[in-house]
């Protein structure tokens, strides 16, 4: 179980430090910038999943490891950033990897300190929207798990993929697998086709005024 986590942790963190290192880049922020983007990403997530579980210091802390891997992805996506861009939509692609590993290693850790089913999955989702959430704080965006196609509903689905495989006794090697496939196939196949949960102000929802920062404006519907 340990040497599954280990991995799982840091296959995660090396694919959120690319995911988070390219967006700096193409924000066209400096190297310290594009640096500390890539270990925000890659990290918030475990480090929130460790404090709240009782894990401290963080293993992302403690471990020197983890920031290794974060810095040297972001440092491989700053200089060789032209590699990364071939790929298609690199940041989603990356974005997704990272989701669905931390999504599972989240779970897997919280099963394995003593948590509940459903406590232990809704770990492993936090676990994985994390580092995303951070990436895109520090860019000044809307997170993308508030706006994007099933992003925070794929991570608890590959996250309850491991909690059931663990009370159906289910090898954990397994259903760490299943869950990570199934949590990034459900994100890519969401963002290919457009899935994606009801948004306020679509076609059949009241009429939204448009928001005015420093007022109450903006939720009520319009009677124009």
């Amino acid at each position: 179980m340990t040497t599954l986590l280990s991995v799982l942790d840091f296959c995660g963190t090396f694919v959120f430090a690319i995911s988070g290192a390219t967006a700096g880049v193409r924000r066209r922020l400096d190297l310290f910038g594009v640096l500390v983007l890539s270990y925000a990403a890659a990290n918030s997530g475990g480090i929130t999943r460790d404090l709240l579980i009782g894990a401290t210091p963080p293993v992302a802390v403690q471990d020197w490891r983890y920031a290794a891997v974060s810095l040297l992805a972001g440092a491989i996506t700053f200089y060789g950033y032209g590699f990364v861009d071939r790929l298609k939509n690199p940041v989603l692609l990356f974005d997704a990897a990272g989701l669905a590993l931390f999504a599972v290693s989240g779970a897997e850790k919280a099963l394995a300190y003593g948590l509940h089913p459903a406590p232990a999955a809704l770990l492993g989702m936090l676990t994985g929207i994390g580092g995303g959430m951070a990436r895109d704080i520090l860019l000044a965006e809307i997170p993308l798990v508030l706006r994007a196609e099933l992003y925070a509903v794929a991570g608890l689905a590959g996250a309850t993929v491991v909690v059931l495989g663990d009370r159906l006794s289910v090898p954990s090697s397994l259903a760490a697998f299943l869950g990570a496939a199934l949590c990034f196939g459900l994100r890519v196949a969401a963002v290919r086709r457009g899935w994606h949960l009801p948004i306020a102000g679509e076609p059949g929802q009241a009429p939204l005024r448009p928001y005015v920062a420093g007022s109450d404006e903006g939720g009520p519907p319009s009677t124009s």
